[in-house]
């Protein structure tokens, strides 16, 4: 490899002070749907409490029906939702998609889908990010920390 080596120190660039450095997290507050709790257990463990350096989840409400995601979403405080496509009676994608044509100024949505093969169907229910089964952590960690930026920009 040739060119200049990064430089990786932790010191601020030079003029910047270190209180100007350190900027709080982005908190959300995160609306779990699955009507499986292994699942939701999974989402949690992956995610934790802080997904990246620049976002914190503040709260989790987890959800196992369809009617208790609906009446969490209009009665607000919530920034993000994660829903379970292979959730049973009501799929995170049919849910997803009603919730955006339905709900005005949805929160953004991050889909759960059985395999990789249904990245169509998580563009068809209008979600902002999808992760298919088997759920990798580093990839569910990633996809909520960028729903929650886009969350800090609206």
């Amino acid at each position: 490899m040739t060119g200049t080596p990064q430089s990786t120190s932790s010191r601020p660039a030079a003029g910047v002070s270190p209180e100007a450095s350190k900027v709080a997290p982005t908190a959300v507050r995160v609306l779990l749907y699955s009507d499986n709790i292994t699942t939701r257990d999974a989402v949690r463990a992956a995610v934790g409490r802080r997904p990246a350096r620049d976002v914190e989840v503040e709260s989790w409400l987890e959800c196992a029906t369809a009617a208790a995601v609906f009446s969490a979403v209009e009665e607000g405080g919530v920034d993000l939702l994660v829903l379970d496509g292979e959730a049973a009676k009501v799929g995170g994608l049919g849910l997803c998609r009603q919730l955006k044509l339905e709900v005005y100024n949805s929160p953004p949505v991050l889909v759960l889908t059985g395999r990789p093969q249904d990245g169509w169907l998580a563009t068809w229910s209008m979600a902002e990010g999808s992760v298919p089964h088997p759920l990798d952590p580093i990839a569910v960690a990633d996809a909520v920390a960028d729903l929650a930026r886009g969350v800090a920009r609206r």
